[in-house]
């Protein structure tokens, strides 16, 4: 699997600040109708309803809010990065600013998993989030996330 398989120079955006978490599961959810066609309020409630489980906040800054959608045919994900970082209540008590969101079929168990990993793997990389930080224009992050990475991570 890779990058450009989950997402597409749409599903990337900037935003200047998110007023709490919940805020960001809508903007999460509202790119997610926009780039892919997922029913927004649908999208936002699987996210929360998942994040009740345990915070995706997976530290360095970085949160990977997943969830599965119903009648959805592939596994897609959005990118958000905030320019004021926000509490996410992730592991390491770091503010976030790097957001993938995955979203995948119910019935998707292999594949989920695949981007999941594929995503953790990507963005565990502090040169990745270095650059990914560094550039606050959409079309130049989708290149970071879709150009081929050497992951030292198992």
């Amino acid at each position: 699997m890779k990058f450009a398989q989950l997402i597409k120079p749409t599903a990337v955006k900037v935003i200047s600040a998110a007023s709490s978490k919940k805020r960001l599961m809508h903007d999460l959810a509202d790119l997610a109708q926009w780039a892919h066609g997922i029913h927004a309020p649908t999208a936002v409630e699987a996210l929360m309803e998942r994040e009740s489980l345990g915070p995706t906040g997976v530290g360095h800054g970085v949160a990977l809010p997943h969830a599965r959608i119903p009648d959805l045919e592939d596994v897609v994900g959005v990118f958000i990065l905030l320019e004021k970082p926000i509490n996410f209540e992730a592991v390491d008590r770091q503010p976030v600013d790097v957001v993938f969101a995955l979203f995948a079929p119910e019935e998707a168990g292999v594949e989920h998993l695949k981007a999941l990993a594929l995503v953790s793997r990507t963005l565990r990389e502090d040169s990745i989030c270095a650059k990914l930080r560094a550039n606050h224009d959409p079309s130049t992050l989708y290149t970071i996330l879709t150009e081929p990475h050497t992951s030292k991570a198992a």
